[in-house]
Formats: C-alpha cells, structure tokens, sequence
C-alpha cells in the first residue's frame, strides 16, 4: 500500500539493482546486511509482491522487481526535485521560470542560454511559449508568464519594465522568382500594391495598428517560419529579420528589394526588449538568463 512505502525502501530497492547484490547495497549505503535484507522483505509484504527470485546464489529481480525498480528510479529523482526545489526557494530562488517569446527574437542564442540556465540550476521548472506578435505582452500582464522577450510597440508600456536586448534589421525581400525581384529599379508604392504582402500579425488584434504594412492585400501570419515557407515560394513580398533570411540571400533563393524613397519607410532597427510588470521584478533565476542572453546576443 503507498501509505507503507518509503523513499528509503526504494533507495534500498534501486540500491541493489544497481550494485547487484544484498551486501554491495549495504556497504553503499553504510548498513549491515540484514538491514537491507529486512526492508526488501517489508517492501515486498506491504505491496504483495516478489521483488528478487532467491532460489540461485544470489537474489536476482523478478519480472516485477525489474519494472518497480524503473518506478523507484522516477520517484526518487522526482523526490529529489522537490527537495531542490524547496532548498532554493529558501534560498530567494523562483520555483518557477515561465517564459512568453516573440518570434523575432534570434533562436541560436536564446537556446544556448536556456542549456546554460539548465546546466547551472538543473532543477529549475522552466516553461517556455512562442506567441504571435503581442501576445507575449498579453501573458506577461495576465500573470501567465514572469518574463517576455519581445516587441513593445509603438512604446514601452507604463505599466512595463523593459531593458533593450537586441536590435533587429528588417529587409523588404521577395523570392528570386518573383516580379519584384526582377523590376531592374527601386520598387515603388505602386508596384508593391499590386502584390501581396506578408504580414506578421497579431493574432488577437485584427483592427490594430499594421507596422510596416505597405501593400492594399496583405496577407497574415502568426507564424514566422510559416511566414517564410509563403516567402520562398513565391506568394508575396514582405520585410524579414536579417538573420533568418541570410543564408537565403546567399544562396540566391531571396533577393533584397530596393525600394524608392517614398516607399522605404523607416530604416530603424525594431528592438527586442525583456520585460516584465512594473510590480514582479525577476528572481535570480530570471536575472542570470537575461545576463546570459544579453551577453549571447552582444556577441
């Protein structure tokens, strides 16, 4: 019955398995044989099963004690979650890091702090969304999220604390087979009305306001990957990340558009920021990522 089972007798269970005998178990675990021997024997009675077949020379796991010690083995590394959990919380750390991403924000860095973060505090909880154009805003102020990583246009919220992280070039691109691609001379409005373009959207806000939008027939995505599987085949024109459509450029998939002055726009980089609620500073946990990420993208 589980109100008789201890962590103790499945350290002793796992014990054995792993050391292969009753004695090498007790001198792991510093005990007399007989020790050892009687928690198996209690083990087994209170759950009404065979762990070891006793009729060689040595005990060897039953079909059962085989499964039961894989069982042992997640119970006692979940048990040992918890107690790091709770250790750190004493220590000021977050139980918890739930993190909201915008699609923008460069994968190659954010993943190899999110290792780092792993290997550094292996037993931090760490949820992690990608959401469309606004929506990590919306979760960080719904309390879903502690920390986003995103745009914040057209400015910074009062009700948000944000720290620049990076800034991001977009480069009006359209596919090598596409007629934009093959004007011979700057692109003007006219020309880009007459061809779609895709958008990235806010998937919750519809009638909100369209950075960047040129085009009369735009097409919308939440889905930035989506986005530009539309883009290499040809459907549309739109402005990308530098850093997701480079390797696309030099392989001549992609072509960079030249547009005319009037219909250039702003050459601003867009700026991804970490935020979080005015009123929710980040622990350390989500202090050391940012550190981390910020280093990351510096580089």
């Amino acid at each position: 019955m589980i109100s008789s089972l201890s962590l103790d007798q499945l350290r002793v269970l796992v014990a054995i398995a792993d050391t292969g005998s009753f004695s090498a178990a007790g001198r792991a675990l510093r005990r007399v044989q007989s020790a050892i021997s009687q928690t198996v024997a209690t083990l087994e009675a209170s759950q009404g099963v065979t762990l070891f077949d006793r009729s060689g020379h040595r005990p060897v796991l039953t079909e059962t004690g085989r499964v039961l010690v894989q069982q042992a083995r997640m119970v006692l590394a979940s048990a040992a979650r918890f107690e790091a959990v709770a250790a750190g919380s004493r220590q000021g750390m977050e139980a918890e890091l739930a993190l909201a991403i915008d699609p923008l924000v460069p994968t190659a860095p954010l993943i190899g702090s999110l290792r780092a973060l792993h290997e550094t505090h292996p037993q931090l909880q760490v949820s992690f969304s990608t959401e469309g154009l606004g929506g990590a805003l919306r979760r960080l102020r719904a309390g879903d999220v502690s920390l986003a990583l995103c745009l914040l246009l057209p400015d910074v919220p009062e009700d948000v604390m944000a720290t620049p992280l990076i800034r991001i070039s977009l480069l009006p691109v359209a596919a090598a087979t596409h007629p934009l691609a093959r004007l011979g001379r700057p692109a003007t409005r006219v020309d880009l009305e007459s061809h779609v373009q895709l958008v990235l959207a806010d998937p919750a806000g519809r009638d909100g306001p369209n950075y960047g939008l040129t085009g009369s027939a735009p097409w919308r995505f939440v889905d930035l990957g989506r986005r530009l599987d539309f883009l290499l085949a040809g459907f549309g024109w739109c402005r990308m990340p530098g850093h997701l459509v480079r390797e696309h450029l030099e392989a001549g998939s992609l072509v960079r558009l030249a547009l005319d002055d009037d219909t250039r726009g702003t050459a601003d980089p867009l700026t991804i920021y970490a935020a979080h609620l005015a009123d929710r500073v980040p622990g350390p946990a989500g202090r050391w990522l940012l550190g981390d990420l910020a280093a990351r993208l510096a580089n």
